[in-house]
């Protein structure tokens, strides 16, 4: 009987006993990749088009907050995108700062962006901020986009 009061008394101790968790730091350099895509994102906007660019880097349940819309989500933002016609402009963009989750997976960048018609010499300037999730693969998507416009430099 002494035994197994001893015995029941010792399981209840150790399931008492909170097991600390190893937190794991955030992968190193982190939001330095999430910045870099973001000015990849543009190069490639600036090289292909503004449509090209962003349906390469949402991701599949990204959402685009765009004026005078409902937010666009997930196939919608993919089917909304690819009826764009992004011939008569370029848009281009510099990240100005971001930060990154300390689990390493998601982040927001925001910036300056500068939207210039073809042919014209008159640019438009504005702010945007984009949240970027890091994908299974270690490459950065971006889940939520918005801007806006006007900006006064």
């Amino acid at each position: 009987m002494k035994f197994s009061l001893f015995f029941i008394m010792l399981c209840l101790c150790i399931s008492c006993v909170s097991v600390e968790k190893k937190k794991t730091p955030p992968p190193v350099n982190e939001l330095a990749k999430m910045m870099a895509t973001d000015r990849e994102f543009s190069d490639l906007s600036k090289a292909k088009g503004m449509k090209y660019a962003f349906m390469e880097y949402l991701d599949s349940n990204g959402i685009l907050l765009r004026p005078n819309e409902m937010p666009i989500v997930g196939a919608d933002a993919i089917d909304y995108l690819s009826l764009m016609n992004d011939t008569t402009y370029s848009l281009t963009w510099e990240p100005r700062g971001g930060q990154v989750a300390k689990s390493g997976d998601l982040g927001f960048t925001y910036g300056i962006y500068t939207l210039k018609p073809s042919g014209k010499e008159k640019l438009s300037k504005g702010t945007y901020i984009s949240v970027w999730k890091r994908q299974e693969d270690g490459n950065w998507k971006f889940v939520l986009d918005s801007g806006n416009e006007g900006i006064k430099e």
